[in-house]
């Protein structure tokens, strides 16, 4: 009867508010992975708040079984399918870029693996960021977790995070495995300690192999609070401000309806990602003034840090064929026999394909010995695809290993292409476009080759390179082959970055405070003073649990 009671109470907590709901105490826009921890850990105290979401439900199939990814990623139904502007250093291209547009956000489509950077990454936030060091913010991590293995220094299990173990194995990836072991690489249980070198299966956020995202964990579970309201279909269209240096609220639009409704709050807090967040600013008159002129948009505070900054994680996705008769996805999915198995598999136990992340194994390395800590991320995958946006999977028995630069240089912006906050931004991450960075592509090249080429891995599998091919030998060659077969990894960050108020670039400070406004905090990817060294999710799901509480305090 009390889940009953509960589940009617969640459900009148959608929809449109009531009348004393036009006006809160926090107001938050955008109800993706930091949206939907902040709802929890702020309505905790009896504070009002409300949630405005411009997507839907996450009640879709699709973004409940692991690999359905490959369903929500370029689908409107969840994904705002936003492209990237032509990209000069991926042969003029341009590439998807999935942003999640539905309750839980970028967590409910993307590849649910667990990863939150290395130690130096947050020494390197606190140079300009005080208290956002690896021991400041450790403990945020552990206070979220809840670890299939049980707690210890670096993992926690009183929170609503599920962290588990993959429930799928390939033997393929197990060979894999044991090259990269031969070559030097050492294994890893996992890569959430202080500088995650080393191979293993990645963790991911699944529970019993079902997806778990920032709505199923932290928001569903209190939709019952009656000072928490979340809107749906709630596109919001501007910020409003007293004319001066105030925010007071947010006008949104019902994607539904058309309908156009003003909110007020004591505070607003931004949560709407690394392209949503500026995006929204600057159609609002808060960014660089010579890029809101260039459009008509009445300037209300010049800042010109919003919307620079723009990096991301560049994967490049060399391909392999192997023997026939090699176990991996490609034959599966062309066989209707292989199909049903699968989808009883994934319906008996929650194991098997129907299971799987995007990529099952990582590897993490130093590209080269005089680099500090590693700074090249490996995602090894039991499949190969004709073209990645369609998802298509090649016949012949395959293996992908792509690699990223974790700490690339190359920085692009992301500016308006119209006033209205309805026609998407133009995102330019200038993916590339500096020396350092193509290097590091050649040498990522490179140590895949090493690793497929060790013996047992060859006796096991037999790998042909398929992409880029043999015939690319020299940096120059490599990076411009690799320029073919990139794409994002979908981790953008830093566009409204944080730092000292000395820095004109720097968007908050180290609370999240915008530096030229007040009553507005931004708490997202956007926020992070540079990117972190791995998946970027959970950091952002730590980064709205030290925001909640620092929004309390003050």
């Amino acid at each position: 009867m009390r889940r009953a009671i509960c589940q009617l109470r969640a459900t009148r907590n959608f929809g449109a508010p009531s009348r004393r709901y036009n006006s809160c105490q926090y107001l938050i826009v955008g109800g993706g992975t930091a949206g939907c921890v902040l709802a929890n850990r702020l309505s905790a105290g009896g504070k009002s708040v409300v949630m405005l979401e411009a997507g839907g439900e996450d009640d879709w199939i699709w973004l409940k079984i692991p690999v359905g990814y490959l369903y929500a990623m370029m689908n409107p139904r969840s994904d705002w399918c936003f492209r990237t502007v032509e990209q000069e250093g991926l042969n003029n291209r341009t590439i998807a870029y999935p942003r999640g547009k539905v309750l839980g956000g970028c967590s409910s489509i993307n590849g649910a693996i667990y990863m939150r950077g290395q130690q130096a990454d947050y020494e390197e936030w606190e140079k300009t960021a005080p208290g956002w060091s690896w021991n400041d913010v450790l403990p945020y991590y552990k206070k979220s977790m809840s670890y299939y293995l049980g707690e210890d220094e670096l993992h926690g299990t009183g929170g609503e995070w599920r962290v588990e173990h993959p429930r799928v194995h390939w033997g393929v990836l197990d060979s894999f495995q044991e090259a990269a072991i031969k070559h030097g690489i050492p294994l890893r249980d996992h890569f959430n300690n202080s500088d995650e070198q080393g191979v293993g299966y990645f963790q991911v956020n699944h529970r019993n192999g079902v997806r778990v995202s920032a709505s199923t964990a932290f928001l569903k579970p209190v939709l019952y609070r009656n000072n928490l309201r979340v809107i749906k279909h709630a596109m919001a269209t501007k910020i409003l401000t007293d004319g001066n240096d105030k925010v007071t609220g947010i006008q949104y639009k019902n994607t539904k309806t058309n309908e156009i409704t003003t909110i007020t709050a004591d505070e607003t807090i931004l949560t709407a990602g690394a392209i949503g967040s500026p995006h929204l600013l600057q159609v609002s008159g808060l960014g660089p003034q010579e890029e809101l002129e260039k459009h008509g948009v009445p300037v209300v505070k010049n800042i010109p840090g919003v919307g620079k900054n723009l990096h991301d994680h560049l994967q490049i996705r060399p391909t392999f064929k192997l023997r026939a008769g090699t176990d991996t996805l490609n034959q599966r999915t062309h066989s209707i026999f292989s199909k049903i198995k699968m989808g009883m598999q994934y319906a008996l136990d929650r194991s098997g394909p129907l299971s799987m992340a995007p990529s099952q194994m990582g590897l993490v390395a130093k590209s080269c010995e005089t680099e500090p800590t590693p700074d090249l991320e490996f995602h090894v995958q039991p499949l190969t695809l004709g073209k990645l946006e369609t998802g298509d999977l090649d016949s012949f028995p395959g293996l992908t290993v792509s690699v990223c630069d974790l700490r690339p240089t190359s920085r692009g912006t992301v500016t308006l292409s119209s006033p209205s906050i309805e026609t998407p931004p133009l995102i330019d991450p200038k993916y590339l476009s500096t020396e350092i960075d193509r290097i590091k592509v050649a040498r990522g090249i490179r140590l895949i080759r090493n690793i497929v080429g060790e013996d047992s891995f060859i006796n096991s599998v037999g790998p042909q390179e398929m992409r880029p091919g043999i015939s690319c030998q020299t940096d120059d060659e490599l990076a411009d082959a690799a320029a073919g077969i990139a794409s994002s990894i979908f981790h953008p960050v830093s566009t409204c970055k944080m730092g000292l108020k000395s820095d004109v670039d720097a968007v908050v400070d180290e609370r999240l405070r915008m530096h030229h406004m007040k009553g507005i905090r931004i708490v997202d990817a956007s926020i992070m003073p540079r990117i972190t060294s791995g998946n970027t999710c959970s950091p952002v799901v730590m980064i709205a649990e030290k925001a909640a509480d620092m929004i309390l305090e003050d």
